[in-house]
């Protein structure tokens, strides 16, 4: 039975675009302790190489959604501007902790301004924006020089709770599957492939969710991409939580056929659960690397992820067969 204990690890690192040094550490020495040689790129992404002269690089993105200090309000409340597409309004009453330059945390609590019900009568139908938002801290503080007698500076990094459970159910629910999930299919994937000479390199990007992370660092020799990313599940979509989604197209254009083709029959082959898709809201790595002119071929499949950027949830069975179903592409190589 594959154990999920350094999902839940990962996902405890908080990691937000940008501020992203300690799960790439975690990667690589992971890595290094399967008896793998990862490197960092100039951009400190983390890859590996299984064979010499790697013609698939599989890629999932370590980064994840967060938010920054830009300002310190009259009342000693932060105000702030989100990493990567936040929703707000599964934002608001989250727990978060605040990183300081000189490696000070502190924990608060995102709210709308005014945010008590028994003072607010437009509580419930205000719009909740970035605008008329704030961080209420743990501390004692109601001033702007309250703040920054603490350490705290515009520019500091803000992470949100992840609240990570593994439940009986087979169901995993936490913030950041998308796409720390997608991580933990390439462990699996460097574990299994121990003692093996696959030309396969693996890839962590690192700013997946500003749009840059997948567009350089990949070994010279790399013809295709396949690019491991959560499954979008909504009214529009046909995944679920406990399929590999094989994404068709998405909003940045169609993946490659022939790749999204032979996904597809070595998953029907093999009864890998699966469900080939179209995402009408979403990018990946994989648009980033065609956007920056690499001359890969491109799929983009993952596990199916619940209410995606906000409280999400996916399941093992999911998880599992997106790493079959890369291991079936793998032993067609």
């Amino acid at each position: 039975m594959t154990s999920y204990k350094q999902l839940q690890e990962l996902v405890a690192i908080d990691s937000p675009s940008g501020y992203t040094k300690k799960a790439e550490d975690y990667c690589f020495d992971l890595l290094q302790n399967l008896g793998w040689k990862p490197s960092k790129t100039n951009k400190n992404a983390v890859k590996c190489s299984f064979g010499e002269k790697p013609t698939l690089a599989i890629a999932a993105h370590i980064d994840t959604l967060g938010a920054i200090v830009t300002g310190f309000n009259a009342n000693g409340t932060l105000s702030t501007s989100l990493i990567g597409s936040v929703s707000l309004n599964q934002a608001e009453g989250e727990y978060v902790t605040i990183y300081t330059l000189e490696g000070k945390s502190f924990t608060g609590t995102y709210l709308l301004n005014n945010p008590a019900k028994h003072a607010n009568k437009n509580l419930g139908t205000t719009l909740r924006s970035i605008e008329n938002m704030h961080i209420r801290l743990d501390k004692e503080v109601s001033s702007v020089d309250d703040l920054k007698n603490l350490g705290i500076r515009i520019g500091d990094i803000i992470c949100l709770d992840t609240r990570y459970q593994e439940l009986e159910s087979g169901f995993i629910k936490s913030r950041f599957m998308d796409n720390k999930a997608g991580c933990f299919v390439l462990f699996e994937l460097a574990r299994k492939l121990q003692g093996q000479n696959a030309p396969v390199e693996i890839f962590f990007s690192n700013y997946e969710e500003v749009g840059h992370g997948g567009t350089c660092g990949y070994a010279d020799t790399i013809e295709e991409l396949l690019v491991i990313d959560m499954g979008v599940i909504g009214d529009d979509c046909e995944g679920t939580e406990s399929k590999c989604s094989i994404c068709a197209k998405d909003s940045t254009g169609p993946y490659d056929y022939e790749m999204r083709k032979k996904l597809t029959l070595l998953a029907e082959q093999q009864n890998i659960p699966h469900q080939v898709d179209v995402f009408p809201y979403y990018g990946s790595d994989g648009s980033a690397a065609l956007r920056a002119g690499n001359d890969f071929r491109v799929a983009l499949i993952g596990p199916g992820v619940s209410a995606s950027h906000g409280v999400e949830r996916t399941h093992k069975k999911g998880i599992e067969a997106t790493i079959d179903l890369c291991m079936a592409y793998i032993e067609t190589m």
